[in-house]
């Protein structure tokens, strides 16, 4: 029943704003370390090496990622999701290298739940960092080809379910995905794998810096627009996570973030599913820009961008200010 309020004065707004207890007390929306998912980049070469077009974010090898993920876990992120970067010279049209069972995100993940078996490992299902076209499916005479692609995924998938992924991340867009790696999961005994699926991921502008960061951006031929979403559309999104989750998926993604709460929002409300939204690297760079010149405060700024994820419906975030969200969250909380 709606009910109208009093008129002034008997209604003050004021009132619940006096003091911060009463802030705190009336706040309808508050985000907690439970709703971080962490995106590292990791490398063949040892050590780490920074990413220009993303201040403050590395790729790591295998053995300098692991102190840093066991520091996540302490401050109590539940989980960490893997990108690998690939040297142009290593990359193929057919990217076999994405399910060899030794490749990097296979030995990573591994080493993941051999040294931190509490932290959820989540891993990404697309060709790109394999891909001699920096596309995330295999080509023919210009075209990205939709069913020979998902052949190569589900190998890809098993790949990873075998490796010991919690989380399964198909970032492809490739029509009828989901479905065939359900169903391969379930026939080869990975009955408790998660797939969260990419389904409403936009053609957008905004992942700039991730293909810096995965070695996409020297090597990519053309544009994505063929298999990624139109950023002028949303019913086709609902439509979208209609199809994944009839499909097999056990939560779905919008991406990017910021620039589509509305969508995160119309998913929520018309399906009420475990919604997750990725806060991808130009919302960081941009953000981390603006930090630097003193234009936001770097703490609130995180904080605030962080929070209207989870006012829009988002159940969690994939952001690269996850150990850093989290340590914030320990100071105010005293606790992480």
């Amino acid at each position: 029943m709606h009910l109208t309020p009093a008129s002034y004065p008997a209604t003050r707004f004021r009132r619940n704003r006096r003091t911060d207890a009463l802030r705190r007390l009336t706040q309808e929306t508050a985000f907690g370390v439970n709703d971080l998912i962490w995106p590292v980049f990791i490398q063949d070469d040892a050590g780490s090496s920074d990413i220009a077009s993303m201040p403050g974010v590395q790729r790591h090898s295998t053995e300098a990622l692991l102190p840093r993920v066991e520091e996540a876990a302490r401050l109590g992120v539940p989980a960490v999701c893997l990108f690998p970067y690939t040297a142009p010279s290593a990359r193929t049209e057919t990217c076999e290298m994405a399910w060899h069972p030794d490749n990097l995100v296979n030995r990573t993940i591994r080493a993941i739940k051999d040294a931190v078996p509490e932290m959820a490992v989540m891993t990404d299902i697309a060709l790109d960092p394999f891909n001699i076209h920096g596309q995330d499916g295999l080509m023919r005479d210009g075209i990205v080809l939709n069913d020979e692609t998902v052949d190569a995924l589900v190998k890809m998938a098993l790949s990873q379910a075998e490796a010991g992924a919690d989380i399964l991340g198909p970032s492809d867009m490739m029509d009828g995905r989901i479905g065939r790696m359900r169903m391969a999961l379930e026939a080869e005994g990975h009955h408790g794998t998660s797939i969260m699926s990419y389904s409403a991921k936009y053609a957008s502008v905004f992942y700039g810096p991730f293909r810096d960061a995965v070695g996409a951006s020297a090597v990519l031929k053309g544009d994505k627009k063929t298999y990624q979403m139109n950023p002028g559309n949303t019913d086709e999104a609902l439509r979208l996570v209609a199809r994944d989750l009839t499909e097999g998926a056990d939560s779905v993604m919008v991406k990017p973030g910021m620039p589509y709460l509305d969508v995160c929002r119309r998913v929520k409300d018309e399906f009420g599913v475990p919604t997750f939204a990725y806060q991808v690297s130009g919302e960081y760079a941009m953000l981390k820009g603006a930090m630097a010149q003193g234009w936001l405060d770097p703490t609130k700024g995180m904080a605030e961008s962080l929070l209207a994820f989870k006012r829009a419906g988002c159940d969690g975030v994939l952001t690269y200010f996850a150990p850093e969200m989290a340590r914030h969250l320990r100071d105010v909380n005293g606790t992480a």
